[in-house]
């Protein structure tokens, strides 16, 4: 018998928690953390971070689980009561971003904050926290792909759990949630280094965010096998994913060659430098 992750972390009084629900709070509080030390350097204040995300994380909450309930309607309908139990997983990403910019735009209206400017400096941590999240998934046997061999997967160099917790319904199966999160880590590393080195208006790291994840998104969704399904057949996520790439150019590219009165992105207004 394969030696598989228990994704129950422990019990409390009774209750028990999962590995899912530590890993998703842990990336979001990684998150705030890193976006908070960030909102500094660009002239925000802590609390434009804090508040937000007060509001914006229940409702990107409702908006994950919502998104993938209305695109698997049917077992909801069934058993209506199952639309609360969010223990299990069952989060859409792009539902949860989605709310979350809604919130965002609403927010930095209302504080007179520029939203670009904002969703510039959440976006590494978000990246950050997704990639954290695919592990969540891993935990609770989700976001995998087609079947494969135990060969295959050592052939990857993977560690010994990984490769029996992929052992899911009686065969091995493709860690999906493996590449999206590598791809996630990459994406929030040269987001970093472009925020560092390089000369970026307002919006590009946000618009660079969108475009690297949806077009890794793309491809990657292309090999679950628990997608979420439009008429003929056609993947949600993948709709979603190849709309969000080409938008993501086509903003980026007006941005940068026809309108040249958008400001630049500037770091290190009047904050400590030792900051990182």
């Amino acid at each position: 018998m394969l030696a598989q992750v228990n994704r129950v972390a422990f019990d409390l009084f009774g209750l028990q928690i999962y590995w899912y629900a530590i890993i998703i709070v842990s990336g979001i509080a990684l998150a705030l953390w890193l976006s908070t030390r960030e909102a500094l350097r660009v002239g925000l204040k802590e609390d434009d971070m804090t508040n937000f995300i007060l509001w914006a994380l229940p409702i990107a909450i409702i908006g994950a689980r919502l998104y993938y309930v209305l695109f698997d309607l049917e077992p909801y309908l069934a058993d209506p009561v199952q639309i609360f139990n969010i223990r299990n997983g069952g989060l859409a990403i792009y539902g949860g971003l989605i709310a979350a910019v809604i919130v965002l735009i609403i927010y930095t209206r209302y504080h007179f904050i520029d939203p670009w400017l904002f969703l510039d400096v959440v976006s590494p941590g978000v990246m950050l926290a997704q990639a954290m999240g695919r592990w969540g998934n891993f935990m609770n046997h989700e976001a995998y792909g087609g079947e494969t061999t135990r060969r295959f997967l050592e052939n990857l160099h993977l560690p010994q759990f990984i490769i029996n917790n992929m052992y899911i319904d009686g065969a091995f199966r493709q860690p999906t949630f493996l590449y999206e999160s590598l791809w996630s880590l990459i994406g929030f590393v040269l987001i970093l280094f472009i925020r560092k080195n390089g000369t970026t208006k307002r919006g590009e790291l946000f618009l660079g965010y969108v475009t690297w994840y949806s077009f890794g998104r793309f491809f990657i969704e292309g090999m679950r096998t628990d997608s979420l399904y439009l008429f003929g057949g056609i993947r949600v996520s993948q709709l979603l994913s190849l709309l969000l790439f080409v938008g993501g150019l086509v903003l980026l590219y007006y941005r940068r060659k026809k309108n040249t009165n958008i400001k630049l992105y500037e770091r290190d207004k009047g904050i400590n430098q030792a900051l990182i």
